[in-house]
């Protein structure tokens, strides 16, 4: 099981794509170790003890963060918390 921890949002200028986040994988340091965890199960877990689950969908840019889309969106309070790569 690899941590990760959520950045942001998928976002644009003038939209926010509520179900897709940026994940930063500990050990990733480039494209091609964010392409390695694709298709892997990601599964936030709040305060309170509930799981959403997500999938990770591909790499984002250079620097080895992941896209990750979850089944429902994310709280905004998930942003800086950890999450679990499987």
């Amino acid at each position: 099981m690899i941590k990760g921890k959520v950045i942001q949002f998928r976002r644009g200028r003038h939209t926010v794509k509520e179900r897709h986040f940026l994940i930063e994988i500990e050990g990733s340091k480039n494209r091609k170790d964010a392409e390695k965890f694709v298709g892997k199960e990601v599964v936030w877990t709040s305060p309170a003890g509930k799981k959403i689950n997500g999938k990770i969908a591909g790499a984002h840019g250079g620097k080895g963060v992941a896209r990750a889309i979850f089944d429902i969106g994310l709280p905004g309070q998930a942003i800086n918390t950890s999450v679990e790569i499987k």
